[in-house]
């Protein structure tokens, strides 16, 4: 176990990777329409088995439920949301305004992101806004937490209290750059960090070595970004067409050396595996499963990883 380290806010996930356990995220996708009964299932489904529950926001820039709503939803019913947040959709007075939505339902954590450019989705002619970047989100959020005031000076009654974290990309290129783009989104405020799908875990190990002896990993939370693959054809397809995916070969090939029938069940075993070696990596704080509309297994995935049942804090 890692030190223990105060604890600032409310947030039970927080709480777990302050008290040195690793911490555990999933998370989900809202609708593409207007059914809560969606997003409660994505959410018993992992009841239990992580700290909190991501809600992306208009992910791939396509239009879904909005997240806010999503995380109420999931409030509602007694499990810890993470509100995602894009600046590409909304200006600095929205954004603050859904951030006093969120704390009035006592959410307590937020991923800052940019999104995904609109031309991905499904109105690529929309005008974006991007009015602040992730780094000035960031900034923005803390500010109203721990100063207590909007971006134009007033004094806010009841601030949030939300923990604050950021997305990184060890992978991408140029990739001397990563690490002090790591330092620069915890000098702009985040408090975790979720990372990237990783696959290629030599470069991963490589990234955390140097974030770990630059000291930033005793700065802010590092939770490893995981995604079980269904196929070799997904293999194929994250590693060719999805940008910033890191997919070497061998794991490609390991997908496309199975039956058909047992690819899905061996792209859990890859993904086990991958979690059982990071636990030794000085430093890292925790895991963030992501399964991409496939939240059943990630049940099987926490217990066969060891990291079931989930610390009472």
């Amino acid at each position: 176990m890692r030190a223990p380290r105060p604890v600032k806010t409310e947030s039970t996930l927080e709480k777990i990777m302050a008290a040195g356990h690793f911490g555990l995220t999933s998370e989900c996708g809202p609708p593409r329409g207007s059914d809560p009964e969606e997003v409660i299932h994505k959410g018993e489904l992992l009841r239990g088995y992580v700290d909190a529950i991501n809600v992306t926001d208009n992910q791939t820039a396509m239009t879904r439920m909005c997240s806010l709503a999503a995380c109420i939803r999931l409030k509602l019913i007694g499990l810890e949301p993470v509100l995602q947040m894009v600046t590409r959709d909304r200006n600095r007075i929205a954004m603050q305004s859904d951030i006093l939505g969120a704390a009035s339902f006592d959410i307590n954590n937020m991923l800052c992101l940019s999104g995904d450019h609109q031309v991905f989705g499904d109105n690529p002619r929309g005008q974006n806004v991007y009015d602040l970047d992730s780094m000035q989100l960031l900034q923005t959020v803390r500010h109203m937490r721990d100063e207590g005031k909007f971006l134009g000076g007033a004094e806010i009654h009841r601030p949030p209290k939300m923990f604050v974290g950021a997305a990184e990309n060890p992978f991408a290129d140029p990739y001397e750059i990563r690490v002090p783009r790591l330092a620069k989104k915890i000098a702009a405020g985040a408090e975790f960090i979720q990372t990237q799908c990783i696959y290629n875990i030599e470069k991963f190990e490589l990234w955390m070595k140097q974030a770990h002896d630059r000291g930033l990993t005793e700065q802010v939370y590092i939770m490893a970004g995981i995604t079980p693959m269904k196929s070799a054809g997904m293999a194929r397809y994250m590693k060719n067409k999805v940008p910033g995916m890191d997919v070497p070969d061998d794991v490609v090939k390991r997908m496309a050396d199975q039956p058909k029938d047992k690819q899905a069940e061996e792209g859990l075993k890859i993904c086990v595996e991958t979690i059982q070696r990071l636990k030794e990596v000085p430093g890292l704080a925790g895991f963030h499963i992501m399964a991409i509309e496939w939240e059943s297994v990630v049940p099987g995935i926490v217990k066969d990883a060891g990291l079931y049942p989930r610390p009472v804090v």
